[in-house]
């Protein structure tokens, strides 16, 4: 199988797309509709809370004012935003760039649906340390920000084949 993902990357970020997605959704839904049916804080360690937040804005709930207008912007963007790495993704065609594409993809299609079945995405992770809480997040977050740090390391450590790229002087 790992021979077949390697011939076909693109079809393996598009599965990791799918299972970010699904568990994405899963977890939120078993938040949602059947953990927090009342709101309230289940402690599970000393420094880490199950939660209900509802984060409006972006990142750390910037930009969280109130606004159906921004509820679709916001959506659209993360769709916008999957549909580019799924584009780029097929463009570079490599494994290695192909998962954290997946996992980003399927963490903002997560993050775009909430938006526009709830108004707003659905955080419920609650790390904490002496009275510092780190803002709520979801799977989605998990997926996107594991995506784009694996990104940035394939950056780093990506050797391009110098023979494909013409000298023009």
């Amino acid at each position: 199988m790992s021979a077949f993902f390697q011939k076909k990357p693109v079809v393996a970020g598009l599965l990791v797309a799918l299972i970010a997605f699904l568990l994405d959704q899963w977890t939120k839904f078993e938040i949602v509709y059947n953990v927090m049916v009342r709101p309230h804080v289940i402690e599970v360690t000393s420094f880490f809370n199950i939660v209900m937040a509802w984060n409006r804005g972006v990142s750390f709930g910037m930009f969280g004012w109130d606004s159906q207008t921004k509820v679709y912007v916001l959506a659209a963007m993360a769709f916008a935003a999957a549909i580019g790495l799924a584009y780029w993704m097929q463009r570079e065609n490599r494994l290695r760039f192909a998962l954290p594409c997946g996992a980003i993809i399927g963490g903002a299609l997560g993050n775009g649906l909430d938006r526009l079945h709830w108004g707003a995405v659905a955080d419920f992770l609650d790390f904490h340390y002496a009275g510092y809480h780190w803002p709520a997040f979801n799977v989605a977050d998990i997926a996107i920000t594991t995506g784009a740090a694996l990104l940035i390391l394939d950056s780093l450590f990506h050797k391009t084949d110098s023979s494909k790229n013409e000298d023009r002087d």
